[in-house]
């Protein structure tokens, strides 16, 4: 065969390769190819919403952070408010309990000094009384005396 009728069968058997490949390979691949390039699309939509949805949640978790900070804060000085309070108040209730304590205290001093100075007149007057016998030789009775006795206590 000649070179021309070589070429020439060569050219329709490319032909016919080229239809085919048209026909039957390339509509596979291209689509393949669009789905791949579709995912990827896809895959890129999902990462720009993914990325936009971790900016606001992390913009809601800073201003979460900043209202617990505020009431932290807030919590902490009521309590630091209230403890101040309560310390006033036990200090209050501790003077005033002191100055219980004093008033009762001078109260039962007071007291103590009266009946010690009722015991030292009831000792003077029989003092008084063992002296007179002594100075009179005789017994005093006690009994008939006792006005003389009662005026001694309070002049004493």
């Amino acid at each position: 065969m000649s070179i021309n009728a070589t070429l020439f069968v060569q050219a329709i058997v490319f032909l016919i390769l080229v239809l085919f490949t048209m026909k039957f390979v390339w509509p596979p691949i291209a689509k393949a190819l669009d789905e791949r390039a579709q995912k990827i699309a896809d895959g890129l939509a999902a990462a720009d919403r993914a990325k936009s949805e971790l900016t606001a949640a992390n913009q809601r978790v800073e201003q979460e952070l900043s209202q617990t900070r505020n009431e932290t804060a807030t919590r902490l000085a009521d309590a630091d408010r209230r403890a101040q309070a309560i310390i006033e108040e036990a200090k209050a209730r501790a003077t005033d309990e002191g100055n219980k304590i004093v008033a009762a205290a001078r109260a039962e001093a007071q007291q103590q000094s009266i009946q010690a100075r009722e015991a030292l007149r009831e000792q003077v007057a029989a003092l008084a009384v063992k002296g007179a016998e002594q100075i009179l030789r005789k017994e005093v009775n006690a009994g008939v005396h006792a006005d003389l006795l009662n005026r001694l206590k309070t002049e004493l």
